[in-house]
């Protein structure tokens, strides 16, 4: 038995160093039958026979192994994974080979628990015809498996089984129990009567749906009353805002002019400087300084020669002009953009209506396919039912059986857990005896630590060198001495250099004052060239502009006008009412753009003068007809580069009166600073000069 203890222990030993991800198989061997010289030739081919096949059958033995080490073998180490492999390959594929009886040695030559446990596992009947039949025929086929491995394995089961009993009273007679256990209580099963049958419920009727009711069409379609209602809203407005205009017509046109009482100053504020920082005003002052070298160098250019640059400012203000056109003219193409898209808007939701009308109607074909395999699925589903509760039945039969071996493993577990506990206790209680028994040495100690006597300290002179022997030793009174010395040294230089400070401080103080004085005056002569500018760009500003005439405005019109026009026709041949636009509609009549005269009278309008004054015209409105009005609005929608042009001509009016009221304001400001400013101040002497 030795000699075969010794084998295994070779073949676990060089199982161990293989590495399935690093190492190749062959190439393992070979370096095993080269380590193997040593052995004799019997030893070697056993060794390389059993490694060979533990290698070539790997997926087979780890499945039976792993299975071991989640069931019987939770408690056995992880080492001696290779040695269960090994077993199991001697017992699966050289049981007939080897025979019984040396099987039976090598078994006893290794640890008899071990064994017993792995053996029980592996040759348990209902093991071998279930889960490991399921597994191994997952990896080869089922016939191979069945007539190759577990018939042979199901054969020697009976004898295996007389050799695991020997083991086991090998291992009951090799412990000697030091106490005797005393009789475990068997507890006695209850005589119940058996419980009925459960009744198989009665598959439920398959419902019988009703046929859906057709979608009338009036949810697709806007109730006529609805329609006679907007008609009448409408007609209610025009009149409406044609007998408000009449009476409001001159107020309107000749609006009250306001005019602001200006307030009384009786004490005129003085004009203080903004005061600026050190860094703003160096860097003023910098840069007031390059403008005045450039401009000398300027000067000095031209005397020498140099070309002037008025031509150039007149090319840059004919491109400035020109690059302002452009801009209007791209401006009114980007507003006749968004109205075209309005209308093509418009066009695509009248062709959305129809594709919804088709859309529907194919729902409904899919709804009815949708419900016929709702009945056919409800079906299918009650027969799975009727086969779910059969297995049901047939399941609960076997839980008496499961409920006895489940608790005779809980008893087993809750004697082990209780003699632990036992054991973990009493180490306890020894530890906390030592604990205590330390704890009083260490007070015992402390307490003859504190009754000993305490020494006094001698008493110190201050005058007195200590004598350490070292190069600058002095006594504590010299060294105050000395202390008080460099303090006044250090108290006197600071004094200085606190002197030097302030002189700092007030020299750049001086020059800040200086530089502070020519950026007033720098100030002064860049506002009086600023007000020349202005003047200029209000003249500038004050010329009427010539209305647009680009190709692309014009082409943007005539697309309208034939996007209008198609959606008329195709709303009069659907008989569908054109939808709203998306945005706000103005308060005001489709024809007020053709009349000059609001034009004139509303440059300051608001809403509530356009809302006012709709349908108002110069010559009095109040003998004109509603279905005058209408054909005015109807004249109105193809009248676009007429409205175009009288919008351009209002927003030019709004532009110069807003220029014109900042330039009375820049007037009013540089009339209060000359008034301010009379003394003789900088700006004065830079006038002078």
């Amino acid at each position: 038995m030795a000699y075969y203890g010794k084998c295994i222990e070779t073949v676990i030993e060089k199982l161990d160093k293989f590495t399935p991800k690093r190492d190749n198989p062959e190439q393992f061997l070979q370096a095993v039958a080269i380590s193997l010289q040593a052995l004799s030739p019997q030893t070697q081919s056993f060794v390389s026979e059993v490694l060979s096949g533990c290698l070539e059958y790997r997926k087979l033995l780890t499945v039976v192994v792993d299975a071991f080490y989640m069931e019987d073998g939770r408690l056995c180490l992880r080492v001696d994974h290779s040695r269960f492999m090994v077993i199991c390959y001697l017992a699966t594929f050289l049981l007939e080979e080897l025979g019984f009886q040396l099987f039976c040695n090598i078994i006893k030559s290794q640890p008899v628990d071990k064994m017993c446990k792995f053996l029980r596992f592996f040759f348990n009947p209902l093991h071998l015809c279930s889960w490991i039949k399921d597994e191994w025929s997952l990896i080869y086929e089922p016939a191979h498996v069945k007539e190759n491995w577990l018939d042979p394995l199901m054969r020697w089961q009976p004898k295996v089984q007389e050799l695991i009993n020997h083991l086991e009273g090998m291992s009951a007679s090799q412990s000697s129990p030091l106490k005797t256990k005393a009789k475990v209580t068997k507890s006695k099963e209850f005589n119940l009567t058996a419980p009925r049958p459960r009744t198989i419920p009665a598959p439920e009727p398959v419902p019988v749906v009703a046929k859906p009711r057709p979608v009338p069409q009036s949810t697709y379609q806007p109730p006529k009353e609805q329609q006679q209602l907007e008609m009448v809203k409408r007609h209610n407005r025009r009149k409406a805002e044609v007998s408000c205009g009449s009476k409001q017509q001159l107020r309107l046109q000749f609006p009250p002019r306001i005019r602001k009482t200006p307030k009384l100053t009786f004490y005129r504020p003085d004009n203080v400087p903004v005061k600026l920082n050190t860094t703003a005003i160096l860097r003023e002052g910098a840069l007031y300084q390059r403008q005045v070298e450039q401009e000398l160098q300027r000067v000095d250019k031209l005397v020498d020669g140099a070309g002037d640059f008025s031509e150039f400012l007149e090319w840059q203000k004919k491109m400035q002009a020109k690059d302002r056109e452009e801009q209007l003219a791209t401006s009114e193409c980007r507003r006749l953009q968004g109205k075209l898209s309005h209308e093509e808007a418009v066009l695509a939701r009248q062709s959305l209506m129809q594709e919804n009308k088709q859309r529907v109607e194919q729902q409904k074909e899919q709804m009815a396919k949708l419900m016929l395999q709702h009945a056919e699925t409800r079906l299918r589903e009650d027969r799975s039912r009727k086969q779910l509760v059969e297995q049901v039945i047939e399941g609960q039969k076997n839980v008496k059986a499961a409920q006895t071996k489940l608790a005779k493993g809980r008893r087993q577990t809750v004697q082990e857990v209780i003699e632990e506990s036992r054991g973990l206790l009493r180490r306890r209680a020894q530890a906390a005896q030592e604990e205590q028994r330390r704890r009083c040495e260490l007070i015992s100690q402390l307490r003859a630590l504190e009754t000993q006597p305490t020494r006094k300290g001698k008493l110190v002179d201050l005058t007195q060198t200590p004598g350490y022997g070292l190069e600058g030793e002095m006594s504590i009174v010299e060294l105050r001495e000395r202390l008080a010395l460099l303090k006044e040294n250090q108290r006197r230089k600071e004094e200085e250099k606190r002197d030097q400070i302030i002189q700092g401080k007030r020299t750049k103080s001086q020059e800040l004052q200086n530089t502070v004085e020519q950026i007033s005056l720098c100030r002064a002569a860049m506002g009086r060239s600023a007000a020349l500018r202005w003047e200029e760009k209000k003249a500038l500003a004050a010329a009427p502009e010539a209305p647009s005439q680009d190709e692309r405005v014009q082409q943007l019109r005539r697309r309208i006008s034939e996007r209008a026009a198609e959606r008329s026709r195709q709303a009069a041949l659907l008989h569908v009412s054109a939808p709203r636009a998306a945005g706000p509609k103005p308060r005001v009549s489709p024809g007020w753009w053709e009349e000059p005269g609001r034009l004139k009278a509303g440059a300051g309008w608001g809403w509530r003068a356009r809302r006012a004054g709709t349908g108002v015209e110069e010559g009095g409105m109040a003998g004109r007809s509603a279905p005058a009005t209408q054909r005015r609005a109807r004249e109105a929608v193809g009248g676009v580069p007429a409205r175009a042009d009288a919008f351009s001509d209002l927003q030019a009016q709004l532009e110069a009166q807003h220029w014109l009221k900042l330039e009375r304001s820049r007037e009013r400001r540089l009339q209060a600073l000359q008034q301010g400013g009379s003394g003789p101040g900088p700006a004065r002497r830079l006038e002078a000069a």
